[in-house]
């Protein structure tokens, strides 16, 4: 399916839902293009594992995803998030991709360098792309972005963090599935074994495939929470790629030890609506399942 017959479909079927929908009044268009895109839900989870080393126990990972920049979501709200991330003290922070609405209109790259540049995170800030990051020409725009912004871009591969201690935990980013080229075996090939590791990818429903490799936790956006939810019906309308996985957490039939997370994001597309979806900053807190027990 390709990405112009989705945004079609998206527009149709969401705009005639929010007319059709007797709960929608005015009232409730207002409250959905209004007052919901500019809410912010932080959400607090603990991740637990046998397999993290009893250094990283309490470890504080902060994710962001899909502001779109430049459709709803303004530099304004980016500045006041970077201040509220600050004010968390993460030791990690990681942003799981669609940075910009359309790189091909957009002229402020400097001032989002600078704000992202504030972000602090003793055990560094990573990054991986989603489709936006690459359409419209945008693939170099975003790879200057994050690398100026002191932001490490995983493109099929990984990165280890490491403690004075010696121990370790890896991290791991694909190409976003849409428009991109992941490879999830190259993204593992260095990570030796038994090591605690995190995949970043945009699309969540690449889980169905990371499940098969030793990653215990992947982190991913990209579905919106679906935007718009329709009560006692669920996501009107999902992407490519995150049809099957849309918020929260996920397990895995084949492995006891993998976990999937799926940020709602903080941003809009296709329509400047959120309704029963709200933006998440998400917070995770890891745990040694040897030491917490």
């Amino acid at each position: 399916m390709s990405e112009q017959i989705t945004r079609r479909q998206f527009i149709k079927r969401a705009a005639g839902t929010i007319l059709a929908m007797g709960g929608l009044t005015t009232g409730g268009y207002f409250y959905a293009r209004e007052v919901e895109p500019r809410m912010l839900d932080v959400t607090r989870h603990t991740v637990a594992s046998a397999m993290l080393p009893a250094g990283f126990d309490g470890l504080k990972i902060i994710q962001f995803s899909d502001t779109h920049i430049g459709f709803q979501y303004t530099v304004g709200q980016l500045k006041k998030l970077i201040d509220l991330i600050n004010t968390q003290n993460p030791d990690l922070i990681v942003f799981t991709g669609d940075l910009l609405d359309d790189p091909r209109h957009f002229t402020g790259k400097d001032k989002i360098i600078s704000l992202l540049s504030q972000l602090e995170a003793p055990l560094g800030k990573f990054a991986v792309y989603g489709n936006h990051d690459h359409g419209g020409y945008g693939s170099d725009l975003y790879n200057q972005i994050m690398d100026q912004a002191g932001f490490t871009l995983l493109l099929n591969n990984a990165s280890e963090l490491k403690l004075l201690d010696g121990s370790s935990i890896w991290i791991s980013g694909i190409d976003d599935a849409m428009l991109g080229r992941p490879d999830l075996g190259a993204a593992m090939s260095k990570i030796p074994n038994n090591c605690f590791t995190i995949l970043l990818s945009h699309a969540p429903d690449k889980a169905d495939e990371a499940a098969n490799y030793p990653i215990q936790l992947q982190l991913s956006g990209h579905s919106h929470g679906g935007q718009i939810q329709i009560p006692f019906f669920g996501p009107l309308v999902t992407p490519p790629f995150a049809e099957k996985y849309v918020e929260g957490f996920y397990g895995s039939g084949t492995s006891s030890d993998f976990k999937l997370y799926v940020n709602r994001g903080l941003g809009t597309t296709r329509l400047p609506f959120r309704f029963l979806s709200q933006p998440e900053l998400a917070v995770f807190t890891l745990s040694n399942e040897k030491t917490s027990s």
